[in-house]
């Protein structure tokens, strides 16, 4: 059986277990309750009687009159303390981490009932993606370091590598442009804005509001272009590469490689030799942490899929879905059109050589947590050569974000469209011109997407609190836009090789498997027929 298709089975039995065993299940047990700050605990179910406790993140019901739920809850020491110098009167009497019992009424978002088991479900099997996750990123500084100063030495000329820079920036930016373009006209024709109540525009901004605080607080504090500009270049490479802070990694391996270049005779040649079959080490890594992906793959979603409430898409359905359309038209139209006519490949075929990379890159919704992936099927199914994907992959990843750049114009006019402000065009080149830069500019910010689209609001005059309103479904939609930016990366690559001359080739999944040394495929399946036949002659 193919990679991929273990890959999607995984992905299909992680969201159909989130469904049905995660803690929104609907036919699991939902006796337990979370508690927001301001759900008050009441000695009897009319809340005529004291107030016992307030503050509590979770408790188990215990039985239910009408809309007040019985529960069963212990305070810790410190929340005891709390409640005493509130001047609450039952806490006198209190006792730290005993069980007592209490009323309080059942309303979402303050008080929210969920399945325990469930619960404890994702947190046992969540160890199993976290541990892909970390097999994956720990061959990607590694990897982006030593393709990259191989492949640019290998160059030879400096200036082939100015002139697929300045091009590779450039598609970059058209892209992202595009992607705006799209998203914005989308969103003024459909107006899904208009079509949400303001019942749900009131429990998003009750259940999401407390998680806005950090990334408006984030997007506040983010540093300006020319700061950013300068800390590409690293004081110290050693920490840049310990830290993993891509862009400056990019540029000391990109400087590195072009000094190899310069040195006089073959005296560069055992380093670039080195640096290559470390490189083979990182791909042969790639290759190892694909066999459990099926597994991480399914781990990850079964905890996405269960943690989303059925609520919450119902209410954003329409958001969600117009974000959903725009990255379909972006994929075809602006991708289809690059890789058909300037790459001149097949794009059903195109994306079928970068599924896997696609599939990872869904599931992890990350562009950089994909890179090796990405790269390996780049040069095994398209013939892409590593002097290429070194150099446009890495950067691509760092600062590619076209589905993100989309999103953040659909969700900055549906926010608009939610409070009924009235966006002019100036407003609306505004969102295109901020959410291009911020979409570069942020590649080294901690949640880049949500804190870009923070700035983009404040530039519009929109209140960021608004951000509240869409946090529901951004992990699901995050997972699309992801997808979307690999494969924007992965066009960028083709259209680059074509641009220097490779010779472009779409490796069938037949050949792939037939031949061992080639494809991304067969190189997994030469792996696991090598350590087969090793256990067979031992």
């Amino acid at each position: 059986m193919k990679l991929y298709t273990k890959i999607l089975i995984g992905m299909m039995i992680g969201v159909v277990f989130g469904l049905l065993l995660g803690p929104n299940s609907s036919i699991l047990p939902n006796d337990g309750v979370r508690l927001s700050a301001s759900a008050t605990v009441f000695q009897t179910p009319d809340g005529a009687e004291q107030v016992l406790a307030k503050g509590l993140t979770d408790a188990r019901v215990l039985g239910q009159r009408g809309d007040w739920l019985e529960i069963e809850y212990s305070l810790s020491p410190g929340h005891l303390m709390r409640l005493k110098s509130a001047g609450v009167p039952a806490a006198e009497k209190a006792r730290a981490n005993v069980i007592m019992t209490g009323w309080v009424k059942e309303k979402i978002p303050e008080v929210f009932r969920y399945a325990p088991i469930g619960q404890s479900i994702v947190d046992y099997t969540s160890w199993i993606g976290g541990l892909f996750l970390a097999m994956i990123k720990m061959v990607v500084v590694p990897l982006v370091f030593f393709s990259l100063v191989g492949g640019i030495a290998s160059l030879g000329d400096v200036r082939k590598l100015g002139r697929m820079g300045g091009r590779t920036i450039g598609f970059f930016m058209a892209t992202t442009v595009m992607a705006l373009m799209i998203g914005v006209g989308l969103t003024n024709l459909i107006k899904p804005g208009a079509l949400l109540s303001q019942e749900d525009r009131d429990i998003l901004l009750s259940a999401y509001g407390g998680s806005t605080g950090s990334t408006i607080a984030n997007a506040a504090g983010a540093p300006s272009f020319g700061d950013q500009l300068i800390a590409i270049v690293p004081t110290n490479p050693i920490a840049a590469l310990a830290s993993g802070d891509m862009l400056q990694v990019i540029f000391f391996a990109t400087m590195l490689g072009i000094a190899l270049t310069f040195l006089e005779g073959d005296r560069a040649q055992p380093v670039i030799e080195l640096f290559d079959r470390l490189n083979d080490a990182m791909v042969m890594l790639v290759h190892i942490a694909m066999k459990i992906a099926p597994f991480g793959v399914g781990a990850l979603l079964f905890k996405v899929v269960g943690n989303t409430g059925i609520s919450v898409l119902y209410a954003l359905s329409v958001y969600a879905l117009v974000v959903l359309l725009g990255l379909f038209l972006h994929l075809v139209l602006t991708y289809g059109f690059v890789v058909r006519v300037w790459a001149k490949l097949p794009f059903l075929a195109f994306l079928g050589a970068i599924k896997e990379a696609m599939v990872v890159a869904f599931s992890t919704s990350s562009s950089s947590a994909t890179l090796p992936v990405t790269k390996a099927c780049c040069e095994d199914n398209l013939n892409v050569g590593p002097e290429t994907t070194s150099f446009v992959l890495p950067l691509g990843a760092t600062v590619n974000m076209d589905g993100t750049a989309l999103y953040q114009g659909v969700a900055a006019i549906f926010i608009a469209q939610i409070y009924g402000m009235d966006l002019t065009i100036g407003d609306q080149v505004t969102i295109v011109v901020s959410a291009t830069l911020a979409s570069v500019g942020a590649a080294g910010v901690p949640g880049a997407g949500m804190i870009t689209l923070a700035m983009v609001l404040t530039a519009i005059g929109v209140p960021t609190e608004g951000l509240a309103l869409i946090l529901g479904v951004d992990r699901i939609l995050d997972m699309f836009r992801t997808a979307t930016n690999v494969v924007g990366d992965s066009t960028a690559t083709v259209l680059m090789a074509r641009l220097e001359g490779d010779n472009l080739r779409i490796m069938s999944d037949a050949e792939d498997a037939a031949d061992p040394t080639k494809g991304f495929q067969g190189r997994l399946g030469q792996g696991q027929q090598s350590v087969s036949g090793d256990k067979d002659e031992g």
